[in-house]
C-alpha cells in the first residue's frame, strides 16, 4: 500500500472518533493553526511541548502578537489554565487513527491531558499502517536502559455512564486537531 493511503486512512479513522484532521507543510502554519483556533474559541493561553528552541521563540513571538500567553515550564504551576495545548507526536497508527506520544514527561502529560484543546503535529513519514509496524521502535523503547511512559490517544477524551450517556472532555481534551505534515514539504 503506497505511503500516501496509510496518510488518507489515519485522516480517516481519526475523524471517525471525532478528531479534526488537516495538513500542513511547515510548523509555521501549526503554530498559526494553534493562535486562531484558540482566538477562535476564547482561549488565553496556549501549552506547547517538544518544540525546538527556536520553534518556541516563534511561536512565543506570535502568540505575544495575538494576546495570547505561551504558558511556561513547569507546567505543573498552570494545570488549571492551559486552554490550547500544542504537542509533536512520535507516531501514528493508520488502521486506528492512534496518536503515539512519549509522554515520559510530565510537563507532556499536562498538555495532553489538561488542555480543552490538543493539537498534534504528526510528521506523514510517522503514519505506521497498524499497530504491529511499531514492533521494531517499541521494542527500542523497551530495551532503553531509561523508564519511558508512551501515551496511546484515539480521538478527544469520551466516556459514557451505565445508561450511555456520552460525555466529552472528562478525562482529558474535549477536542483534538492532528496536523499532518506533508513529507515531501518537511
Amino acid at each position: 500500500m503506497p505511503h500516501s493511503d496509510f496518510i488518507q486512512l489515519m485522516k480517516e479513522k481519526a475523524e471517525t472518533v471525532q478528531a479534526i484532521v488537516s495538513k500542513i507543510n511547515h510548523m509555521e502554519q501549526a503554530f498559526r493553526y494553534t493562535i486562531d483556533l484558540t482566538q477562535k474559541q476564547g482561549g488565553k493561553t496556549v501549552a506547547a511541548t517538544g518544540l525546538k528552541p527556536s520553534e518556541s521563540r516563534l511561536l512565543k513571538k506570535a502568540c505575544e502578537a495575538s494576546e495570547l500567553e505561551l504558558l511556561e515550564f513547569p507546567l505543573r504551576s498552570h494545570t488549571h489554565e492551559i486552554h490550547t495545548s500544542l504537542t509533536p507526536v512520535d507516531w501514528g497508527i493508520a488502521e486506528t487513527g492512534t496518536l503515539v506520544i512519549d509522554s515520559s514527561s510530565e510537563d507532556v502529560r499536562i498538555a495532553t491531558m489538561l488542555a480543552e484543546t490538543h493539537i498534534a503535529v504528526l510528521p506523514a513519514s510517522k503514519i505506521k499502517p497498524d499497530s504491529e509496524s511499531l514492533e521494531k521502535e517499541l521494542n527500542a523503547v523497551l530495551m532503553a536502559d531509561t523508564p519511558s511512559y508512551y501515551a496511546f490517544i484515539t480521538g478527544a477524551s469520551r466516556t459514557a455512564d451505565i445508561e450511555r450517556v456520552l460525555a466529552i472532555g472528562v478525562h482529558g481534551p474535549q477536542e483534538l486537531h492532528i496536523l499532518i505534515v506533508e513529507e515531501d514539504s518537511e
